[in-house]
């Protein structure tokens, strides 16, 4: 590119480039280097650059944990990889995804005796990731949630780490730690955990779901225990954790779902917007079988929020559970193998028409959809693989 065209000008074409081409250009100068590198040029290009979405699809095969990776474009569901996941660390388990960027929990062993827990966070896009260790778990009676997300406003990665008292229904509602959760959030920024002491939600409060990252918010599907008289009672909710300003809030519930049990509600995201999925029983089909329908509500998260029922997918008795949207809109959805029924598979359903297109048979299935970005490219801590 000539040295005669306008800097600005440079710049403005360079938003425009695909990752791949991005990646070579830093290569022709040290100030395009410097220019791609930047935190700002990384946010600016993956809000004026369309990127084609993946869907990251991880599940369970004859008891051994597989993925796979979609591009979601016009020629769903023909392109597909397997993407390469870092050799270091063993056990992974997917954590979400935020800002093009993956995040896995898994150990590293040092010997037979001794393994850490570790937070893998990968940009699959441009092969770079970061293994971070996790604080150990201190308390006996506890479990560890773990979140991911990246702010949208300063780009910078983070982990939190929520350690919460295991429960089980009838348990009496007492603590080592206190009243409250304890809280560990990591800022790629600064390559450290920080507390955070006030403002936490109420030990009753028990995360039950995996996480869905909407803009600047995680959120969770989540459960309050409390004791009254001896008698235990619950309520659901969602919770959400706010990456700017690193602070929970409750969100509560409609009635009718506040009070179903905790398999028939989950939390989603649809076109950038959350969705809540509540799972009901609905009459019966001409074979009198029953009829499980699914019936997405958009929750609007602002100064006042509510709740806009979209429409209900429903099928029979084999229809389990909705796991993910493909960039358009269509339902992706975990249902029996009518083949096999010790198995299940995950497929396409178009509402329009009630069909459903078979992408993978399996079980377990976990899908979380990315964009191609840069985030993590100019990181110095990070490493290729």
């Amino acid at each position: 590119m000539s040295d005669e065209l306008p800097f600005h000008i440079q710049e403005a074409i360079l938003k425009r480039l695909p990752i791949k081409s991005l990646i070579q250009f830093r290569s022709v100068s040290r100030t395009w280097k410097s220019l791609i590198d930047s935190s700002e040029f990384i946010a600016a290009h993956s809000i004026s650059h369309t990127q084609p979405q993946h869907l990251f699809v991880w599940y369970t095969d004859t008891q051994e944990d597989k993925y796979v990776s979609f591009v979601d474009d016009d020629s769903f569901p023909q392109h597909r990889f397997v993407p390469s996941l870092p050799l270091s660390i063993r056990l992974p388990k997917i954590v979400g995804s935020s800002y093009g960027l993956l995040c896995f929990q898994g150990y590293k062993f040092f010997s037979s005796s001794y393994r850490k827990r570790m937070a893998i966070i990968l940009n699959p896009s441009i092969r770079k990731s970061i293994a971070i260790p996790l604080p150990d778990m201190l308390y006996t009676n506890h479990k560890i949630v773990l979140g991911f997300g990246v702010c949208p406003v300063t780009i910078d990665t983070k982990v939190i780490q929520i350690t919460q008292m295991r429960w089980s229904w009838g348990s009496e509602m007492k603590s080592e730690i206190g009243n409250f959760w304890e809280v560990m959030v990591y800022k790629l920024s600064s390559g450290k955990f920080t507390s955070l002491s006030s403002n936490l939600p109420s030990i009753s409060i028990h995360i039950i779901g995996r996480q869905v990252v909407i803009d600047r918010y995680i959120y969770w599907c989540a459960v309050d225990c409390t004791t009254v008289d001896s008698v235990l009672k619950t309520r659901n909710l969602i919770m959400s954790f706010d990456l700017t300003n690193e602070s929970f809030e409750v969100i509560d519930l409609p009635d009718r779902i506040a009070i179903l049990h905790l398999s028939q509600f989950s939390v989603s995201k649809l076109r950038e917007s959350l969705v809540l999925l509540e799972y009901s029983k609905d009459g019966y089909d001409i074979f009198n079988e029953e009829q499980l329908c699914c019936t997405l509500w958009m929750v609007e998260h602002g100064v006042e929020i509510s709740f806009t029922k979209l429409f209900s997918i429903e099928a029979p008795g084999d229809l389990m559970r909705a796991v993910g949207f493909r960039r358009k809109g269509g339902p992706i959805m975990e249902v029996q193998d009518y083949i096999f029924e010790s198995t299940e598979e995950l497929v396409v359903y178009e509402p329009n028409s009630e069909q459903s297109n078979h992408l993978i048979s399996g079980s377990s299935f976990i899908v979380n959809s990315y964009i191609e970005t840069l985030v993590l490219l100019g990181c110095s801590d990070c490493s290729s693989y």
